[in-house]
């Protein structure tokens, strides 16, 4: 399993990747996000899912990207897609028959010349997409149930990207302390709308360990400020017991 976030919001966007690999009984770290950059281009691909699938995709979309420019992100995403679907026709058939389901989700974000804006999508292994607009500041594939929760209540499209990369990193430490297969290191990527330049930054646990702690006391202190009032009509139900 993993754990990648992409938010959008009006200043930028801000990627945030986990590197834990689990292979039997074995783990190790691997870089699971992306940047391809050149004048007027600039974009990261995230994947979720088998890591052969996604290695063998971002190998494929690399190398037609020296033949080919794109000047909007959509077609850049369309162009991965049909990277994913060349490497499910060669492979999907193999993986399912040794028990593999064939499977990569993959977020890729970022703004090429002719985009008006920043663009964040989502992409399917079917090779379909969702484009991530207004109402719907974030996307997680991977382990994504812990740490939506801090994500619906903190963020929206006037965030900053301060406010998004610190959600963000709470979200993925939600995650973290409540599986046992999402981990440190993680990898950060920022970019700011209509700089096409993007800047990537790698996180270990004694980096953020401080934050981690600082935010467990943080909701410790305000559970204990949560008034109780409405809590004494379920408690004045309980029966007394009686001193013999």
């Amino acid at each position: 399993m993993t754990y990648c976030l992409g938010i959008k919001v009006k200043e930028g966007l801000v990627a945030i990747a986990d590197t834990l690999i689990i292979s039997g009984t074995e783990t190790s770290s691997k870089k699971k996000i992306f940047i391809e950059q050149k004048d007027n281009f600039s974009l990261f691909i995230m994947t979720s899912g088998l890591r052969s699938v996604r290695d063998k995709a971002v190998v494929y979309f690399r190398e037609l990207l020296e033949t080919q420019d794109f000047n909007k992100l959509y077609k850049a995403v369309n162009a991965f897609g049909q990277q994913v679907k060349r490497v499910a026709e060669e492979d999907k058939a193999s993986l399912e028959k040794a028990g593999f389901k064939f499977d990569l989700n993959t977020i890729i974000g970022g703004q090429l010349k002719d985009d008006k804006e920043q663009k964040l999508f989502l992409l399917y292994p079917e090779g379909n997409w969702v484009e991530l607009g207004q109402g719907a500041p974030y996307v997680v594939i991977g382990n994504s149930g812990h740490g939506k929760a801090i994500l619906n209540r903190t963020l929206t499209e006037n965030s900053s990207m301060r406010l998004a990369l610190k959600t963000g990193f709470l979200s993925f430490d939600s995650t973290r302390v409540s599986s046992n297969n999402v981990d440190f290191p993680i990898d950060v990527v920022l970019y700011k709308k209509d700089s096409f330049s993007m800047t990537e930054q790698r996180y270990e646990q004694k980096d953020l360990e401080n934050i981690s702690t600082q935010w467990a006391e943080e909701l410790k202190h305000a559970l204990e400020n949560i008034s109780e009032d409405w809590m004494e009509t379920a408690f004045e139900k309980l029966p007394v017991k009686e001193n013999i």
